[in-house]
């Protein structure tokens, strides 16, 4: 009885051995050496998390009643997150986006009347975009698509 009991006790830890670590996500790294085996760690993590995360964005769109604003508007990068993320301006304002985390964020359009796109950014680092065409601007932080992004409705003065 007590050899089945040690035998029960080392499988189940044998088990829990096996699942330390894996937090529901891999770095897609593998220790695949000369031989072309991979990690088994990387195969158990994918096949036990079993989903991907939604990497798409979501935009938003500006409420109707939203004010529109002009000159220099301001949008916050704080938290992995944009505040505001729907804005409605008139042509000729311009954009600022500061950068208040700790990591990088860039401003992307995803379409609209004006494509651009700005280089990674640090903390405290701004990009300025004037806009100058009517229309519908959906941008959005290529590091962090699903959580950073946003919509700017630009009306005729």
């Amino acid at each position: 009885m007590r050899r089945g009991f040690a035998t029960i006790a080392a499988v189940a830890l044998a088990s829990l051995a096996a699942g330390c670590g894996s937090g529901g996500s891999s770095s897609g790294s593998s220790a695949a050496g000369a031989g072309g085996t991979s990690s088994t760690a990387t195969a158990h993590t994918t096949t036990q998390a079993g989903f991907q995360p939604d990497t798409t964005p979501k935009f938003a769109s500006p409420a109707p009643s939203q004010p529109v604003r002009s000159g220099l508007v301001p949008i916050a990068y704080r938290n992995i997150a944009i505040a505001p993320d729907t804005v409605r301006v008139k042509v000729g304002s311009t954009i600022r986006w500061t950068n208040y985390d700790s990591v990088l964020h860039n401003v992307t359009s995803e379409g609209g009347p004006m494509r651009f796109a700005s280089s990674d950014f640090g903390e405290n680092g701004t990009y300025e975009l004037k806009v100058v065409k009517p229309g519908v601007i959906h941008y959005e932080s290529t590091n962090f698509p699903a959580t950073m992004n946003g919509t700017i409705e630009v009306l005729k003065g």
